[in-house]
């Protein structure tokens, strides 16, 4: 059959095709637009007033070091699972927490909510952020990172590369992404709106393979300011997200220790010998068993006697007094090329005087023969 025509000549198939496409693009810029302020229709016991048909329960297993807490905050728990008409018992012999529907349950998906809380509660989630599990719209999800990295020590530096200092790092994403974080142990449970669910698991995982989580706490501050512009809600964001690539070193690192080939050659080595062919060679071979272990003792007592001898020589270096330096530094006289000539040195000193005062020098006559006679003679006629 012959497809029908319209006025213009096209066909019926093509314009409906059309029209399909024209309804589905529509149809999806309707579901990308929330009115402002809708919220989900809370599920009551109208909408299932004939209850569960078969009772369904959960356990879970929680440390020890959490008994204390649990014990003092089940009243608590008691009641708000009471609410949802849901019975919860815990024990603490076999370090357990059981929860199970009854017959007052009329919404199906209450027990799921039950066993998320208790999840929550055995990894050390305060009971006021746990309970708030229990509401439409809130969700968590539990990351194990215990497995994500083999060397223990790289994976405690990491987990506390997603704390931060004082918690901070932690902090902002708690901020960015609405959710409650905890990071306890080989796990990490988070807390809130699943599209903060989704970011959160995405830097955790990110962190353990060793990509710094202010990287993505950065794009995620600019993706929540490019949310309030309603003009960029139909664009894409690529164009001012950062991109953070992997610098490679300009040179590579060498290793310590560096093991060189050896030359190839095609044949292969010799044979190492034995113990008969050596024996073979020194002609201790040929030698009497009495003879051997002659020689082998006086081998082991020449051994003996210079490890001795080294030992001795060990423990009496404490014995020997180590070299005291002088007190008085030896002082280095001068080197005299001569002996030095004091009269010639007086008569400088004299004529130096003389040229001062202006008179010629005067050279003292020597005492005559004569006067020293009358002198003689004075002496003696005293003594008369």
């Amino acid at each position: 059959m012959a497809s029908s025509t319209t006025g213009d000549g096209v066909s019926e198939a093509q314009t409906g095709k059309k029209s399909k496409k024209s309804k589905n693009q529509v149809d999806e810029s309707e579901l990308l637009t929330v009115p402002d302020g809708w919220k989900e229709p809370t599920f009551s016991r109208d909408d299932n007033p004939r209850g569960l048909l078969e009772e369904s329960s959960f356990a879970t297993l929680f440390p020890k070091y959490r008994e204390a807490y649990l014990k003092e905050c089940w009243p608590l728990v008691e009641k708000a699972l009471g609410e949802a008409h849901i019975k919860a018992s815990l024990d603490l012999i076999e370090g357990s927490i059981t929860v199970c529907t009854t017959k007052k349950t009329f919404d199906p998906y209450a027990i799921v909510r039950a066993r998320d809380l208790i999840k929550l509660l055995a990894r050390s989630v305060p009971f006021e952020q746990a309970v708030r599990i229990l509401q439409d719209d809130m969700a968590c999800d539990i990351i194990k990172i215990g497995t994500l990295v083999r060397n223990r020590e790289r994976f405690v530096k990491r987990r506390q590369r997603l704390i931060g200092p004082k918690g901070s790092t932690l902090k902002a994403l708690e901020l960015l992404t609405s959710c409650y974080v905890m990071v306890q142990g080989n796990t990490v449970s988070a807390l809130g709106p699943f599209n903060g669910l989704k970011e959160v698991r995405k830097v955790v995982m990110d962190t353990m393979k060793n990509i710094h989580p202010i990287y993505n706490i950065k794009t995620l501050m600019i993706k929540r300011e490019l949310s309030k512009d309603p003009d960029l809600r139909m664009q894409s964001w690529e164009r001012f997200l950062p991109k953070f690539r992997h610098k490679n070193l300009a040179k590579r690192r060498e290793p310590k220790k560096k093991s060189v080939k050896k030359e190839y050659t095609p044949f292969p080595p010799s044979q190492p010998e034995s113990q008969v062919d050596k024996e073979l060679a020194t002609g201790e071979f040929f030698l009497r068993e009495s003879v051997k272990k002659r020689k082998k003792m006086e081998e082991i007592k020449v051994k003996q006697a210079e490890a001795l001898t080294k030992k001795q020589e060990e423990r009496n270096k404490a014995f020997i007094p180590p070299k005291e330096k002088p007190l008085m530094k030896k002082t280095t006289k001068a080197p005299t090329e001569g002996k030095l000539d004091i009269e010639a040195i007086k008569e400088k000193v004299k004529k130096a005087k003389t040229k001062k005062l202006g008179a010629p020098p005067v050279n003292p006559a020597p005492p005559t023969s004569g006067t020293t006679d009358k002198k003689k003679k004075n002496k003696a006629k005293s003594k008369g």
